[in-house]
């Protein structure tokens, strides 16, 4: 079993990944990427490294025996000119922000072929912890009626035709009307301008209407930064008066999965995986 060097950015995810190394038994380190990750992760086995601190990253993994590398949570796009690179982050800069110009997609490639120029092998958070991904059909106790079938393939059509252009991976459509795409502010943000909208246009507690899909991108390389999500997009999927949440089954990543659960049964929303077939 490789060692996993695990860098970890913001958000539930990376602390999911680490608890399941510990509880499995899997060789693990963690790389606490400053100003992002979570303090309760420094109860793991680790150290800290800022984001363009490439070499550092490649030391602190080496010097832990790591052989593999998962890149997990949420890390915003930087401003570039703040940045405080180390030498190999410097050498590497220039690539970087010339395909940031290219979207998010591209970025992380280059993030990551630096890696496995190293020798790591890259290793996705569904690979690493095969619970984490979305089954086929419904999870949990609701499941979607035919009358929610149009407004499902309508956001996941949307959503996956903004990933191609590397825009964001979520779409919000109710009776057919597409209410909100993600760009850069994330599926909450996304989910919190629905809640705002005219109630004409959307569904209310006791009278829900309309679906959040989230979907990869088409060009997306699937080892980082697959869609996620967890209890706080059923809060905000409850406020902007929806239905249910659909994704692709085995390519959207659960985040806290009981609590995720539990919340969308109290709330009687739907959770269901499609198939991929636009692959």
């Amino acid at each position: 079993m490789r060692k996993l060097g695990l860098v970890a950015g913001g958000g539930a995810l990376p602390r999911a990944l680490a608890a399941h190394c510990r509880d499995t038994g899997r060789p693990y380190y963690v790389v606490r990427l400053r100003g992002f990750s979570d303090p309760a992760l420094a109860e793991h086995p680790g150290g800290e490294a800022g984001i363009a601190e490439v070499g550092r990253i490649v030391r602190l993994a080496r010097e832990a025996g790591c052989e593999a590398l998962c890149f997990a949570g949420y890390v915003r796009r930087p401003d570039f000119s703040s940045l405080r690179p180390d030498l190999r982050g410097l050498a590497v800069l220039p690539s970087v922000i010339s395909a940031a110009r290219n979207g998010d997609d591209a970025l992380l490639r280059v993030v990551m072929s630096e890696f496995e120029s190293e020798g790591f092998v890259v290793e996705g958070a569904h690979e690493v912890m095969a619970a984490l991904t979305l089954p086929w059909g419904p999870l949990g106790r609701h499941a979607p009626a035919e009358a929610h079938a149009a407004d499902i393939a309508r956001a996941v059509e949307v959503a996956r035709a903004i990933g191609a252009l590397d825009i964001g991976q979520a779409a919000v459509v109710c009776d057919g009307l597409v209410l909100a795409v993600e760009a850069q502010e994330g599926a909450d943000a996304v989910l919190a301008r629905v809640a705002e909208l005219p109630q004409p246009l959307r569904g209310a507690p006791g009278r829900p209407r309309g679906v959040l899909a989230k979907v990869p991108k088409p060009i997306q390389e699937e080892r980082i930064d697959l869609p996620t999500i967890g209890p706080t997009t059923i809060e905000g999927a409850v406020r902007a008066g929806l239905a249910g949440v659909v994704g692709v089954a085995g390519k959207l990543l659960l985040v806290e999965r009981e609590a995720l659960i539990a919340a969308a049964d109290a709330a009687g929303l739907f959770i269901v995986g499609v198939a991929d077939q636009a692959r």
